[in-house]
């Protein structure tokens, strides 16, 4: 089942890399704050690299503007993930979050069968607005869209 506006983000624990691989609860990520959280197939493919996350570092003072925490989510290692970080020059505090075995895109009920194409299971390509860990806006781009999941239509959507 896929989650809703209304839900509450569920309890799931994550990775990213700080001095070394650390583990990250969504509770630590969510609880008491505001966040932007995208997922994109892969890191260093080409959408994801080309406008997903670039546009997410050109926006990010924006986000932070308005008291809103941002987070990058894949379906890849943590190393992969702070490697395309580095690589896209994210600033500081945009959490580049590791979901390694897609347990998290499955708890949400946007995972997406990649196998056709060599990358087995991944999160679909979507963005969601959380208030306190509650789900103010979802935004879930049809297979090989990239439209509303962008820095800009997150930015419209939270006001």
């Amino acid at each position: 089942m896929t989650i809703n506006v209304g839900d509450t983000i569920p309890n799931a624990t994550l990775n990213h890399y700080k001095d070394g691989v650390q583990a990250i609860n969504t509770d630590e990520i969510f609880k008491g704050k505001k966040v932007v959280l995208f997922s994109v197939p892969g890191a260093f493919t080409p959408t994801c690299s080309a406008k997903h996350l670039p546009g997410y570092v050109e926006h990010f003072a924006e986000f932070k503007s308005k008291g809103v925490d941002v987070g990058c989510i894949a379906v890849n290692d943590a190393f992969v993930m702070a490697a395309w970080g580095k690589d896209q020059h994210t600033p500081d505090g945009l959490l580049m979050l590791a979901d390694g075995n897609g347990a998290f895109a499955k708890l949400l009920g946007l995972e997406m069968d990649a196998s056709a194409f060599g990358m087995g299971v991944r999160s679909k390509r979507f963005a969601l607005y959380a208030v306190d860990g509650v789900v103010k806006a979802l935004h879930i781009e049809a297979p090989g869209e990239f439209k509303v999941s962008s820095a800009e239509a997150m930015l419209a959507a939270i006001g």
